[in-house]
């Protein structure tokens, strides 16, 4: 290839939205919302991902000797380990142990997002140009690694692709679980449950019917219908799931705000509504992305206890979506083995890490050697609990 520059960007809006889009939707069939531009913009503009809260944009592109973007990755010089969904707290323990300081490192993901997707974003559609492509990235985030004296570069929930490629190369593969959802070509509700077996079949019966027994109006929002006050009700449902389970509020009011108005197509926002006031009022909802054949299940709230209500709008309603709009699956997001009980099952999901220290490297590619045979058998031991008839 020719010439290649690399830059690096301390946000996302130092980089033209449709140069960004048009190599993270190439030969991507997804069109995985996520690692959109608008995406990223909303978490920076509303300073939910900043310096400030430990999430410090590095992000790259690289040009051609035309001028043109043709490859780019989400990049972030990181203070801490929150908001990743793939828990290196023990490896930190480690090297800190050791002497080192862990933090800072780099992080190639989309903030606070559990949710598979390229991160080496490229143009190309031929092997070689695409393996210089990646090689070219890997090696810039390498240099960023040394400039800052960080102790370690992780890429996570990146596509088996990616993982495969990438693993070749000499980066650590790691592998962990998530639970999705995938549609085996249903006509409808009705004929998912007919893949169950009768008992499990009963049960997630009775679990809508109570869900639906509560005297509230259930609506699936999207569109024009998230206006600036459907966006605030919304975040209030998801400070009560941060104070409930005395979580960290990662997500601001001007995210969910910014969302409403840069993604509204692709937000599917799963609600239930109390009629019985003068101005009904949203009691409990489930926020959704989709993509091109994926359902993205992400945040839940409720003001007050609603017995199965929880399964309604973030499981139950989210098949029901993606049946009519034939989608694929649906990605439930990240622990919770009660979901293989209503259809979503065990998935492998996939991280790479580089580590300059040779000897913390060799720890770790030790530990992986027994951790990644441990969750291929902990995925096929669950999949034998699944609902499906055998």
């Amino acid at each position: 290839m020719s010439q290649l520059r690399v830059e690096v960007h301390p946000g996302i809006n130092s980089i033209p939205s449709e140069a960004w889009n048009r190599c993270a939707q190439n030969d991507a069939p997804d069109n995985n919302p996520f690692i959109s531009h608008a995406f990223l913009s909303a978490l920076e503009e509303s300073g939910s991902v900043s310096a400030e809260t430990g999430w410090q944009p590095q992000h790259l592109t690289i040009m051609d000797d035309n001028g043109n973007i043709i490859a780019c990755a989400p990049l972030y010089l990181k203070s801490h380990s929150y908001g990743e969904y793939v828990f290196d707290w023990s490896w930190a323990n480690a090297y800190e142990r050791a002497g080192r300081a862990y933090y800072p490192k780099l992080q190639s993901a989309v903030p606070f997002s559990p949710v598979t997707g390229k991160r080496l974003l490229i143009t190309s559609t031929t092997l070689e140009e695409t393996k210089e492509l990646r090689l070219a990235l890997i090696n810039a985030m390498l240099q960023i690694l040394q400039q800052y004296e960080a102790s370690s570069l992780h890429l996570t929930f990146t596509t088996e692709q990616e993982w495969h490629a990438l693993k070749d190369v000499g980066l650590l593969a790691r592998t962990g679980m998530q639970y999705h959802w995938e549609n085996n070509n249903y006509q409808n509700f009705d004929d998912f449950l007919a893949a169950l077996s009768s008992r499990k079949r009963k049960a997630i019966k009775k679990e809508r019917r109570e869900a639906h027994g509560h005297d509230l109006e259930i609506k699936t929002l999207t569109g024009d219908d998230l206006t600036p006050e459907i966006c605030d009700q919304f975040y209030q449902l998801y400070l009560s799931t941060v104070d409930k389970k005395y979580a960290h509020d990662y997500l601001n009011h001007d995210f969910f705000q910014l969302l409403g108005s840069k993604l509204s197509d692709k937000v599917v926002l799963s609600t239930a509504w109390d009629q019985s006031h003068a101005s009904p009022i949203m009691v409990a909802g489930a926020l959704n992305l989709v993509g091109g054949d994926t359902l993205y299940g992400r945040n839940w709230g409720s003001h007050g206890h609603y017995p199965n209500l929880h399964f309604e709008l973030c499981y139950y309603q989210a098949i029901d979506y993606a049946i009519t709009h034939g989608l694929k699956r649906v990605e439930a997001g990240a622990q919770g083995d009660h979901k293989i009980q209503r259809g979503y099952l065990p998935t492998k999901t996939y991280s790479l890490h580089a580590i300059p220290d040779p000897n913390f490297r060799d720890a770790i590619a030790r530990f992986l050697q027994s951790e990644n045979p441990a969750v291929d058998h902990e995925i096929e031991m669950l999949n034998e609990t699944g609902p499906f008839k055998k």
